[in-house]
């Protein structure tokens, strides 16, 4: 059952970036502006954890100081791909802005896994995660001509 339970939140995250995309199109399209439809994504994001932190968690935020320098950058990728999922979306579709999405990340996973950056454990790249990563690819192409 431990096992099952990261399955299931990354499941649900899954699900929620899917939904994400297009809601955050809906506000670009009202807007006319990716930069502040992704903005108001993030505000709402960061009061929701602000919540969630104050009613489950309240580790002191001092602990932070120990953190190494990039761990600080994380937003940064967050903001970049929320932005451009709002761009992408509508004009290439959501299943074809998913698919790419998904594939950069197995591709850029790989590469990190395999090296162990990043403070992760070393998991060298295979000829089997190397097929699994191709048919991800092949999927994209599908989804696009489909």
């Amino acid at each position: 059952m431990a096992a099952a339970l990261p399955f299931l939140a990354i499941l649900l995250a899954g699900m929620g970036i899917a939904v994400q995309a297009p809601t955050n199109a809906a506000l670009a399209r009202t807007s006319g502006s990716v930069l502040l439809a992704a903005l108001v994504s993030f505000v709402i994001g960061t009061v929701v954890l602000g919540v969630a932190w104050l009613a489950l968690d309240r580790t002191s935020p001092v602990v932070l100081r120990a953190a190494p320098g990039w761990a600080w950058i994380g937003g940064f990728y967050g903001a970049g791909f929320v932005a451009a999922m709002a761009y992408g979306a509508p004009r290439l579709g959501l299943a074809t802005a998913i698919t790419v999405a998904v594939a950069s990340q197995i591709a850029t996973a790989l590469a990190l896994d395999h090296v162990g950056a990043l403070g992760l454990p070393t998991a060298p790249v295979t000829p089997v995660k190397l097929v699994g990563a191709a048919l991800v690819l092949a999927g994209v192409f599908l989804v696009r001509r489909g």
